[in-house]
């Protein structure tokens, strides 16, 4: 039986009602929330014309047999990869545009994104090591020259932290990933033949002569973060190391990577750091630069090296995702994740029937259907005029939600979906166990079993008819029609 009855809409948006944040002492009031569905499984629902807008339903478990044909079942002995989370970044831009709110109305948004049982359960975020392209200025952590001059700046302490800190009280297990856009400029030579320098926040490359110092400035950097009482739980040494061309940036071949992620391992050593280092953090197509072709395998394959890599990074802007499935069979221990993703005025990234089965195919299933541990995408929040943003940087990106120009009403993105169905059902920690039985084209799926004992499973029906599906994870089984154009998240006890 379906129980259709959903959470009221928030600032004619959302889909939850509740202010109240998953911690105790967050000091936000709570409000009772009321006719939540019960039943066996909870289900989440989203159309790509929004007559189901992230739609909280629960299903029973069917007494009748289970021989339809259009059942799919789920084989927990088959396990794959452990998943870390999902979640998009916490952008200069995206938290000056949180701290314009209210804190009432923040704080709610924030509770409804993060929150493991009030909300979506967004658990992974990236932010910046000094600026990206979605700063409020250009800057590093050490414009000085000389590594003691370091020390976090404005946009650091004013807006990033800040608001890391309200996710925290929220959601006190968030994972946080950094990456570099650029080295301090004084680090930075125009090539590594005359090493002269490059005094420009584009381009350029890392002065070897100031790897040592170049590693203790992620050290410093972390540490400066848990001195604010905020864990950073991974680290990539540079973003888009092949792309030269962002406003804010560096270029960084596999070679140079190896050698500087050796400076950093034994700098993190040295300090008694955990945090993870994952290399690349960059296109499936390495920007087709036939050299750098299996970038992270080159790393990964330098004894040295690999004691120090937890894994590889990727983003989606040139390649396909099956380049995830050429990493694994070669280095099957290194963890995969997927790091940025954008949608904007080139892909139409407003428009929901055109983005939403597309942007669960193939950011949201397809990497974890191929060992993707993790998917964080770009921008939490941009306002409506696409910024705040950085002249040279993207000028037509959306994020992943987008807010008023008075700053009181959020339009929800494709990408936010994608992520909310998957961290609604998917938590930390999960395994991806294995599946069988139906299949067809416009149908795509993945399952986990997580901690907790619960099943969690996503499915989309990219086809134009509603489609009744079963799910069955051997002894319970239940079904449910599936619109058209359609995602749908399943969660219940074993």
């Amino acid at each position: 039986m379906i129980k259709r009855v959903i959470y009221s809409v928030m600032l004619g948006f959302l889909s939850f009602s509740c202010v109240a944040s998953c911690s105790k002492d967050s000091g936000l009031k709570e409000e009772v929330i009321k006719d939540i569905p019960e039943g066996d499984v909870t289900v989440f629902v989203t159309s790509s014309n929004r007559a189901y807008d992230f739609e909280r339903m629960a299903l029973d478990f069917s007494s009748t047999s289970n021989m339809s044909p259009t059942t799919i079942t789920l084989n927990p002995e088959v396990r794959y990869q452990q998943i870390h989370g999902f979640g998009a970044a916490v952008t200069g831009s995206s938290s000056y545009n949180l701290l314009q709110m209210t804190r009432e109305d923040r704080a709610r948004f924030l509770t409804e994104t993060f929150c493991h049982d009030k909300g979506m359960g967004f658990s992974y975020t990236r932010i910046s090591i000094g600026a990206s392209d979605f700063s409020l200025s250009e800057y590093t952590l050490c414009d000085t020259p000389g590594i003691e001059n370091f020390s976090l700046q404005h946009e650091e302490l004013e807006y990033i932290i800040p608001v890391l800190k309200e996710i925290l009280e929220i959601n006190p297990g968030l994972k946080i990933m950094g990456s570099p856009w650029t080295p301090p400029r004084w680090m930075k030579v125009n090539n590594l033949n005359d090493l002269q320098p490059h005094n420009s926040w584009t381009g350029g490359r890392l002065n070897p002569v100031y790897y040592e110092d170049y590693a203790a400035y992620f050290v410093k950097w972390i540490q400066a973060f848990a001195d604010h009482g905020i864990e950073i739980t991974s680290v990539t040494p540079q973003n888009e190391p092949l792309h030269p061309g962002n406003s804010v940036s560096l270029y960084m071949t596999w070679q140079e990577q190896r050698e500087f992620v050796k400076y950093m391992g034994r700098a993190f050593q040295e300090a008694g750091l955990s945090t993870k280092i994952y290399v690349f953090d960059h296109n499936y197509n390495y920007d087709n630069i036939a050299d750098q072709v299996n970038y992270p395998i080159h790393i990964y394959s330098d004894e040295e090296a690999r004691q120090f890599v937890a894994g590889a990074a990727y983003h989606d802007y040139g390649g396909h995702h099956d380049e995830l499935l050429n990493i694994h069979s070669q280095a099957p221990d290194m963890e995969l994740v997927f790091t940025e993703s954008s949608i904007g005025t080139w892909n139409d990234g407003r428009n929901l029937s055109h983005r939403l089965m597309a942007d669960v195919e193939n950011i949201g299933l397809s990497v974890v259907n191929k060992w993707g541990r993790a998917v964080i995408v770009w921008n939490l929040m941009l306002d409506m005029n696409r910024g705040p943003n950085r002249p040279g940087g993207c000028t037509t990106c959306f994020g992943t939600v987008d807010i008023s120009n008075d700053y009181s009403s959020i339009t929800r993105n494709s990408h936010y979906y994608m992520l909310g169905h998957l961290s609604s059902v998917i938590k930390p920690g999960a395994t991806r166990i294995g599946t069988s039985g139906f299949s067809d084209a416009g149908i795509n799926y993945t399952a986990v079993e997580n901690i907790d004992g619960t099943y969690g499973f996503v499915i989309k029906n990219d086809t134009a008819e509603a489609r009744s599906i079963t799910i069955s994870d051997g002894e319970k089984h239940f079904t449910y029609r599936i619109p058209a154009r359609s995602v749908a998240s399943y969660r219940w006890e074993k």
